[in-house]
């Protein structure tokens, strides 16, 4: 008989004794329970014990956890948050080196359960570790040349115990002195620095940057970026990583004022560059949370482009209006008249032709052109670097417009004001970074100027694909989709340079995109004859069984899943996975993304299937509810979903992208004999069904199918023609 629901089956561990079997009263009080196991081993003082998982973990259980105990968990009663705090408290303050190295490596693991991280916090832990790494340290430098390597694991144990408290975010940052700030970016700013010291330096900065406006300030006046700059040119990539996070935070935080600077001390110091050689042209691939951080100095940089994006001309201002007359000039150098020729009017006359030529919109004052936003005036930006560094490139297209007739000229003004806009939708210049983006373009690492870069290889595809289209100007619009999906479909191949770039559009010319719509639109082609909607509707069963069974297979090998903190880095990671026979659910922590599958029996613990209620998903998730940076976050909303079972509790999930959103939420409700609904869903459906209905109709390939089944004849007059073959 099973036990009841409020009750569960353990074994609990005490060292130098056999481990206990039991059954935990869920309704019972933590401290009776205590009590009882203590009593059981004729242990005094059940006030001063406490009851831990026993796994890598070591949580602390608690009456708001304890929900989390499954049969078969596997417990050891040990010394209480307080006391284990209390005694660590006393052991790291030890004169002894030995003692203190040994109690600060204990620090650092117990530092991870907020239970004990808020006993310890609550007896001024954080003060303490403040003042070691301030002062206290001090003593053991003099040891250090003798013992380097314990002097750098000492700090090391120090540090890791600081930042795993801190994560806990019970304690402002706002709260430390600048002399701790100052010893912090002094590891960093050191040429020869412990790596485990340097790390987490790099991420203490990091985070004293991104949470506190206040201390961006202070940090910012103890780091410069040419002293960060030689962490990026070593071959570690996590110090590379943690580097680029620190510039990404200071670039992030920085005053608007003030990042135009910023950005001028990068490109000073050349930081594209390194990060180009060190980083992206290493051999060493490059990780998820790397390939995060490049994608975010990739968004800033661009974003600094939003103030010029979103800055309207003044018609009135002569230094603008100036831009223009350089832009007429450089392209109608040979038919510039002297300035004492002609009347007032006879010249309006020559610079309305030529404005005209030049494609703008406002013949008479260009300047009007420019007054949308966005692209307000990068887009004038961008057409006078064209025509200054690709100078025989915009005389051609301006000239070769010219001489064309009226509805067949591609318009450069209007087109340079559209195509910045479009790429400025692309990359996104204005938005925040995405929490979990990776897309990050090497190409955009390879030039100082990579926008004005990319719209010079933009602006003549354009041209191009206009002449390829024979388009009017009543054509325009279609010009600007056909040029979108060109620059598109070459993005997304990520083309490793610009050349490169410029390469995959050569082979995207206009009668290729032709050929590739044309391809897909017969791969989703949807024949309407009854015959064929008929075999449609018979097969989609049997496909939609055959996703079916690979999303429940799918969920059979199981997904990592990160447990999202307020440090991304320092993301924990939990495993689930289905059993084969689809009953029960699997899941458990692991202190590290896993390779390959992880076996059952690793994971602790387990969901039957038939206790689960219903699947929840974005917002109406509990963990989307709860205050934090999560909440805002539309790409992690769209990301979550929630597993309800028994009364109100909840297993929760982030998934690592769409496609394990899609695969794990098609599973859970194909389990709980729900219709699967995702867009993965329906794209595996319509490309399976379409490969399906091709290899049955193969056969009938130039036989016109009628639209109604043939007649049936009549019935002969006689059935003599029939015979007894026996």
């Amino acid at each position: 008989m099973p036990p009841p629901a409020d009750t569960v089956k353990v074994a609990i561990e005490w060292p130098g004794a056999f481990p206990k079997l039991m059954e935990i009263d869920q309704k019972k009080p933590l401290s009776a329970i205590i009590k009882e196991v203590c009593e059981g081993w004729s242990l005094g003082n059940h006030e001063n014990f406490a009851l831990q998982i026993a796994d890598a973990t070591n949580f602390y259980i608690t009456e708001k956890n304890r929900n989390d105990i499954k049969n078969g968990s596997i417990l050891r009663l040990t010394t209480s948050p307080y006391q284990t705090a209390f005694k660590l408290n006393d052991r790291i303050q030890s004169s002894s080196m030995d003692a203190k190295l040994e109690a600060l490596k204990d620090l650092a693991n117990a530092s991870r359960d907020i239970t004990f991280a808020q006993e310890f916090i609550n007896m001024d832990g954080i003060s303490l570790l403040t003042q070691m790494v301030e002062s206290g340290t001090e003593r053991y430098q003099k040891l250090q040349k003798i013992m380097k390597p314990c002097f750098g694991d000492l700090l090391s144990f120090t540090l890791t115990a600081f930042v795993e408290l801190m994560d806990h975010g019970i304690v402002s940052w706002d709260t430390f002195s600048v002399a701790f700030i100052k010893k912090i970016a002094s590891y960093v700013n050191k040429s020869a620095m412990d790596t485990a010291v340097l790390q987490r330096s790099l991420a203490i900065l990091e985070s004293m940057v991104l949470n506190s406006q206040d201390l961006y300030h202070k940090v910012a006046q103890e780091i410069t970026i040419g002293q960060l700059i030689p962490h990026l040119q070593g071959t570690d990539q996590d110090i590379q990583t943690y580097t680029i996070a620190v510039i990404n935070a200071l670039f992030l935080k920085a005053p608007e004022e003030k990042r135009q600077e910023m950005a001028h001390i990068l490109a000073q110091k050349q930081l594209r560059s390194i990060i180009l050689s060190n980083v992206i042209r290493s051999p060493t691939p490059i990780n998820d949370e790397m390939a995060h951080q490049l994608y975010v100095l990739q968004v800033l940089t661009f974003n600094l482009l939003e103030d010029r994006m979103m800055t309207k001309m003044d018609p009135q201002d002569q230094a603008q209006r100036d831009i223009i007359f350089e832009l007429r000039r450089i392209a109608f150098d040979v038919e510039c008249e002297p300035n004492n020729s002609g009347s007032i009017e006879k010249r309006k006359s020559m610079y309305t032709r030529d404005y005209k030529k030049l494609g703008f919109i406002n013949h008479v004052n260009p300047a009007v052109d420019f007054t949308q936003i966005p692209p307000g005036m990068l887009a004038l930006d961008n057409m006078l670097y064209f025509a200054k560094h690709q100078q025989d490139a915009y005389i051609r297209i301006v000239l070769e417009n010219s001489s064309r007739e009226d509805k067949h000229e591609c318009p450069f003004g209007r087109s340079s004001i559209e195509l910045t806009k479009m790429l400025c939708e692309i990359l996104k210049v204005g938005e925040l970074p995405s929490e979990n983006c990776h897309d990050f373009h090497p190409m955009f690492f390879t030039h100082d100027r990579s926008f004005e870069e990319f719209f010079c290889i933009c602006i003549q595809l354009l041209n191009k694909t206009w002449k390829e289209m024979r388009a009017t100007s009543e054509d325009f619009n279609k010009v600007m989709q056909v040029v979108r999906e060109q620059i598109m479909r070459a993005l997304t191949l990520k083309p490793n340079s610009l050349d490169q770039f410029k390469s995959r559009l050569q082979n995207l010319s206009y009668t290729e995109i032709l050929k590739i719509r044309q391809s897909e639109r017969m791969n989703q082609e949807d024949f309407q004859s009854r015959p064929i909607l008929e075999l449609r509707e018979k097969i989609q069963p049997e496909i939609m069984e055959l996703i079916k069974q690979q999303r429940l297979n799918r969920l059979c090998e199981g997904t990592c899943f990160r447990k999202i903190s307020s440090r991304r880095r320092q993301d924990k990671f939990w495993y689930c996975r289905l059993s084969p026979n689809h009953k029960v659910l699997h899941y458990g922590d692991l202190e590290e993304s896993p390779q390959g599958e992880v076996p059952h029996d690793s994971l602790q613990d387990k969901l039957p299937v038939a206790d689960i209620k219903a699947v929840i998903t974005g917002k109406d998730c509990p963990h989307m509810k709860e205050k934090g940076a999560l909440k805002q976050n539309k790409e992690v909303l769209e990301l979550a979903f929630s597993v309800l079972y028994e009364s109100d509790e909840y297993l929760n999930f982030i998934a690592p992208d769409k496609h394990e959103y899609c695969v794990w939420t098609d599973g859970l409700n194909a389990l709980l004999g729900k219709e699967m609904t995702s867009d993965y869903t329906k794209s595996d459906m319509d490309t399976l069904l379409s490969m399906e209905m091709k290899l049955r109709l193969l056969d009938l390939e130039n036989i016109q199918i009628p639209e109604a089944p043939p007649p049936i004849p009549k019935e002969p007059s006689n059935y003599d023609f029939v015979y007894d073959c026996n």
